[in-house]
């Protein structure tokens, strides 16, 4: 294809995708952003935190009608529940693991046998949001971090605050509390929201009408057989990030919006939420950066409230529990719990293998940059570079091969049903099961090298 036909596909391609991805994306968004202006302001004019609290409430709730309808009430129903468990169990130091169970029996019931699979999925990322807050809450208060109980009010008012409610992220219940305070409208605020707003749309631009195109129209590189497989498999990967992207992206600036996701030092206030971290996936160091850049909260909830309390278990049954506590919270889904099962084996073995080498070569190999002051006496030599250049591109090896599952083809009903068993090793027989094949020569490997 010469340059005069590319780019007479490309200016096809952006009046026949671009601009209607655009228009629909906006359609889908502004009265949720709407609100967060609405919860903002209200929470900036002052009153009783009560009132503050029901306007998070009925502008959250108003939120998930927008985009659920009355499917809504299956996310009122977890925020009440959890709610009459924390009330309970308020005279136990184990409420935050009795509400686990809890969650996790209403889950799985409703997801089986109380409602269609369509619907279940297109309310679960809400869910999902809601029974983290909740749990979030219920360790705090065992752990004496949060004092009392709160009131119903206030509970409701930040499991279903509309910043995070539709799209997340999760947030503390300390961050919620500060938010309600109604931090001053500040020109850093709004470009900060605005900034995150934009990038979201130029993400799900990307996920839409470019990676689904890469090869050869984008970069003209058109391989044999063999590769086509590991381009289009790329293609696919590349597309499902960005689609998270922009997710993130869009969490970040409603959350910054309705006035949450802001550090405070002194009298300055920096409006820093960062959800996702696009370049640590794309470009990763290691598949440990990517699971932590992927979706920051999340992977900050995951740490402090199941992998420090499964530690006592060992470091690879405490990566294990939690990697399945994720796989839960995302529902009953065979693709989501294979990739994440999978890539709780890929970082552990990546992990222990840099780790060692690192010993062994006494170099800054490990899956995290070393600091400054790290006692290993080779750090930027070009063989060190060059090391760390080889896990990279394993890393982008192993999210190709994780993420070619992330397509239906033409098959729109499976992506609202969620993706069949078959459909997953499918995808990966196609690909020779190449990744967990490389993991368990590593892994192999490092034993030997132990």
């Amino acid at each position: 294809m010469d340059m005069s036909s590319r780019l007479a596909v490309w200016q096809e391609l952006a009046e026949s995708c671009g601009l209607t991805t655009v228009q629909q994306g906006l359609e889908h968004v502004w009265r949720l952003v709407l609100l967060c202006l609405i919860c903002r302001l209200c929470f900036r004019l002052g009153g009783v935190s009560t009132v503050k609290h029901v306007t998070s409430v009925l502008t959250g709730m108003y939120g998930l009608f927008l985009f659920f309808e009355l499917h809504m009430l299956w996310v009122l129903l977890l925020s009440v529940l959890c709610y009459l468990v924390l009330l309970l169990s308020r005279h136990s130091s184990s409420s935050g693991l009795f509400l686990s169970v809890v969650i996790l029996i209403y889950l799985l019931t409703g997801e089986l046998h109380l409602i269609d699979m369509v619907t279940w999925h297109k309310i679960r990322g809400s869910q999902m949001v809601v029974a983290m807050k909740a749990i979030s809450l219920a360790f705090d208060l065992d752990r004496g971090t949060v004092g009392t109980l709160p009131s119903p009010a206030e509970f409701l008012g930040y499991v279903l605050f509309v910043g995070t409610v539709v799209f997340g992220p999760w947030i503390s219940f300390t961050s919620y509390n500060n938010t309600v305070e109604g931090r001053k409208l500040s020109w850093s605020w709004l470009r900060s929201s605005s900034l995150s707003l934009v990038k979201s749309q130029i993400c799900l631009l990307v996920s839409t009408c470019i990676a689904p195109y890469l090869f050869p129209l984008f970069i003209p590189i058109y391989g044999n057989t063999f590769t086509q497989k590991w381009l289009r498999a790329y293609e696919i990967a590349v597309s499902f990030h960005f689609s998270n992207y922009f997710v993130g992206h869009l969490s970040e600036g409603t959350c910054m919006l309705a006035g949450a996701g802001f550090t405070e030092e002194k009298e300055n206030i920096r409006w820093d939420l960062s959800v996702v971290k696009p370049l640590s996936v794309e470009m990763p160091r290691s598949m440990v950066l990517v699971v932590t850049s992927w979706n920051i909260p999340m992977s900050r909830w995951l740490k402090k409230y199941v992998f420090k309390s499964a530690m006592k278990l060992g470091t690879f049954a405490a990566i294990l529990v939690t990697y399945m506590a994720s796989a839960l919270l995302h529902g009953l889904s065979f693709h989501l719990g294979a990739v994440l099962l999978s890539l709780g084996f890929i970082t552990y073995v990546e992990h222990v293998l840099r780790k060692k080498l690192a010993t062994i070569f006494s170099a800054c190999i490990l899956s995290r940059p070393c600091t400054s002051d790290c006692s290993h006496q080779h750090k930027k030599e070009y063989w060190v570079m060059l090391l760390n250049l080889v896990f990279s591109f394993l890393a982008i090896f192993h999210l190709t091969y994780l993420g070619s599952m992330f397509d239906s083809g033409n098959d729109e009903q499976e992506v609202e049903e969620g993706y069949a068993a078959i459909h997953t090793i499918q995808r990966w027989s196609e690909l020779n099961w190449a990744s967990h094949w490389v993991v368990f020569v590593s892994w192999v490997f490092y034993r030997l090298i132990q």
